[in-house]
């Protein structure tokens, strides 16, 4: 077994430990899904996920950008303006979180 920096065991060729190890935990799917739809802002971010404190929602941006998932533009103005993005391997999970919103629908919100 192969142990990442996150402390994720992985099992060798296991696809969804794999994806678990990037994607995994409470918020990063969360944080996707709502750039998913489009480019936006911390600010924005933080609006549609109020749970979330602005240090871990920080944190997981930066861990989302290093694995590739998202990039991240600043802009040289006054104030400061960053957006997040989808990078074409975070839109690659697009089709994944809309099954899921379905199944969550379908199984657990209509009971």
């Amino acid at each position: 077994m192969v142990t990442n920096k996150k402390e994720i065991t992985i099992i060798p060729e296991c696809p969804i430990t794999a994806t678990l190890s990037v994607i995994g935990g409470r918020w990063k799917t969360l944080i996707l899904f709502q750039l998913a739809s489009k480019t936006r802002r911390f600010g924005e971010i933080g609006v549609r996920i109020p749970t979330i404190s602005k240090k871990v929602l920080t944190e997981q941006l930066k861990e989302l950008e290093k694995d590739g998932l998202i990039s991240r533009q600043k802009f040289k103005e006054t104030p400061p303006r960053v957006e997040y993005s989808l990078t074409e391997m975070g839109k690659s999970l697009s089709p994944i979180f809309d099954e899921m919103a379905v199944w969550g629908f379908k199984n657990i919100l209509k009971k």
